[in-house]
Order: C-alpha cells, then structure tokens, then sequence
C-alpha cells in the first residue's frame, strides 16, 4: 500500500523548517541553508542533487538514503518550486534544479495559478495542481503506482497535509542551529492529537534525526 512520507525535512532548534525573505539569492530563506548540512556532505546528497561522486556513509548517510527509497511520486509547494508569486509571468522558470531534477518521478505542485506540465531529463515531470491538496494527493498516489508519496515540502505545504490526517510517517532532522523567524514547521500543530508518535531517533554531530509514524484507526 502507497504510503505518505515526509523526508529528511529539516528544521532548526527553534521549529523554523525554513529561514526570512525566501528569494532568488536566498532559495531557503536568509540563514536556511544551514539547516540542511547534515545532508550535503552525504553520498545520497552528491548523488542525487549534484550528481557527483563520494560522500559521507554512516547515519546521516542513511537517513538521507531511505528517503528516496519507494518514492513513486512527489508534492511541493508553490514557494518549494520557486521564488515566483502571483500569476506565472511566462514559462521561463523551471525550478531551482537545472535541466535534470533529482526527483526523477513525477512531482504535483500546489498552486493557485494554472500552467503547463514541464517534462524535464531524467524522469521528472513538474504537474501544477490548483484544486487542492486532496486531488493533488489522489494525482500523486495514482501516478506512484503503488509506490510511496513523498511531500517535499515547505513547511506550510507539510502543515496542510498533517492537520489533514494525510501523512502516515514523517522524518525530520533537527539541525543544531537557530534561524530566530521563518517558516514554522509545527505552527499550530498538535501532533499527539493528531496521532502521531515517536517510532525511532538517532543522534548524530550535525542532526537529531526523528521519526513519527500516525497511528492507524
């Protein structure tokens, strides 16, 4: 059965998924590229987004390994795919990844504002979804094929998923760093309400790796 996921979605010690003033030169927001170097140096990391070679092993290595193990399909938010807002001014923008996405599955984009599917090398599809994010979940399940969904992100995008009930695991990692404002991951969240519990946690130098898994009814 096609389970959602949530992966190697980091955030900082204050809660913040994402740093202030996400723009072109800031994709993650000012600070928000800490968040994230507990992955950069993995093997799965220089693999799948830079497409080099090497890399770090170990627990780190694992987490960010699994992540992409399963995964038949993707959802972003608007604000994961770009820094555009409004209305699509022209088909220019084609995500922050270059010609050959990572992804290498299909991937639903939230939006308000309709456009075009972009066909991008190595298996990646970019499919703009603006009637929510039930159908952009039905579109993803269907195009998995009874593989797993993975909901990239940001961090809004995950909250609207979770007060849904729509997510069955989630990893995070919590980076030790502290961003002070940004995008809130757990904003009005109640996870226990939800379900949701702690199944599994490993420390590591530069993250505390957790992982909560939704009961099931």
């Amino acid at each position: 059965m096609s389970v959602v996921r949530v992966e190697s979605f980091s955030i900082s010690v204050d809660g913040f998924g994402a740093g202030p003033n996400q723009d072109l030169a800031h994709p993650l927001g000012v600070g928000g590229g800490q968040l994230h170097e507990w992955a950069m140096a993995t093997k799965t990391f220089r693999k799948q987004v830079l497409g080099k070679d090497g890399g770090t092993t170990g627990v780190d290595e694992d987490f960010a390994a699994r992540g992409f193990k399963n995964v038949g399909a993707w959802i972003l938010g608007r604000n994961m795919f770009g820094p555009i807002r409004g209305a699509w001014p022209d088909d220019a923008w084609k995500g922050w990844w270059g010609d050959e996405p990572s992804y290498h599955a299909p991937v639903f984009v939230l939006t308000h504002h309709p456009r075009e599917s972009i066909v991008m090398k190595g298996g990646t599809t970019f499919h703009f979804i603006t009637d929510g994010i039930e159908r952009a979940l039905e579109l993803a399940k269907d195009a998995a094929n009874g593989m797993d969904v993975r909901v990239g992100g940001g961090a809004a995008t995950i909250r609207q998923y979770l007060r849904a009930g729509l997510i069955d695991e989630m990893h995070f990692a919590i980076s030790p760093v502290m961003l002070g404002s940004g995008e809130s991951l757990f904003d009005g969240i109640d996870m226990l309400s939800l379900g949701y519990k702690r199944v599994e946690h490993a420390n590591t130098p530069t993250a505390t790796h957790i992982v909560l898994r939704k009961e099931r009814s």
